[in-house]
């Protein structure tokens, strides 16, 4: 049996106040997931998305990608790790005085020696990457433009050009509609989909919407209480699923409704 790209092994995360975020998570992402978590806010989502790429520290356990692990990485083995790991904010996360190029160059941060990033010397070939990524997400002729200058929905597509300018083998994208109106939202994940089945890029989001990770998803997993309580194809995840994820029954605040 060949490993999975992501394993959690028994993953605990408690914060200092002595609040339990993840209890004893074991879980399995393959390569070409689509993986959309779901949970009530405070379930532990955007902690067991952070601790993939290590934003946030795990207490216990291990988290393993491509059978190497990410918990006892350090050093450059740390970076090059992160370096294959995109990742995609609620708010965007871009330099927003900067040009909309210059924003997704950073994607080829890591590739490069801090001296050469100060001075701002991106090789041409990543300049090539950057307009392929900005394409991939169709918004090629906002290059020049100031990314303060954009919609929303702009901003959100460059930070997503950005992780592809990574060239990495996962996008991790914690809440990336949350404030992003129901027509850019299906414009976004449409983009998102894409990547994924184009480039056969991990992808694993969080979202809130429950119809939205059905339309999206290939694998929903439900978090509660920190606790994993669902982790299935799409097609098991019924109602009964998710009122068992959510403690309740699915509100309609809950639902998108865009198809």
């Amino acid at each position: 049996m060949s490993m999975s790209q992501i394993e959690f092994k028994d993953v605990r995360k408690v914060y200092s106040n002595g609040h339990v975020g993840l209890d004893r998570i074991n879980l399995n992402i393959e390569k070409g997931d689509f993986a959309v978590i779901v949970g009530l806010s405070g379930s532990g989502k955007s902690t067991l998305l952070r601790s993939i790429n290590r934003l946030h520290d795990i207490t216990e356990g291990e988290i393993l990608i491509d059978g190497k692990s990410m918990t006892k990485a350090s050093g450059n083995q740390l970076l090059e790790m992160r370096r294959n790991i995109g990742m995609i904010f609620q708010n965007f996360n871009l330099v927003k005085r900067s040009s909309v190029m210059r924003n997704v160059l950073s994607g080829r941060v890591g590739y490069h020696p801090t001296w050469k990033m100060i001075l701002g010397l991106f090789p041409k070939e990543d300049k090539i990457k950057a307009l392929e990524a900005l394409d991939r997400v169709n918004i090629l002729d906002k290059y020049k433009s100031r990314s303060d200058e954009l919609s929303g929905g702009q901003q959100q597509r460059i930070s997503i050009a950005k992780a592809l300018c990574q060239e990495p083998a996962i996008i991790l994208a914690d809440e990336p509609v949350a404030s992003l109106d129901p027509l850019t939202t299906k414009q976004v994940m449409d983009d998102l989909k894409r990547i994924n089945q184009e480039l056969g890029i991990t992808i694993i989001i969080n979202l809130h919407f429950v119809d939205l990770a059905r339309e999206y998803g290939t694998r929903i997993i439900g978090l509660r209480d920190g606790q994993l309580v669902f982790d299935g194809p799409v097609e098991r995840a019924t109602d009964e699923a998710f009122n068992e994820i959510y403690g309740r029954s699915i509100q309609d605040e809950e639902k998108l409704g865009v198809n």
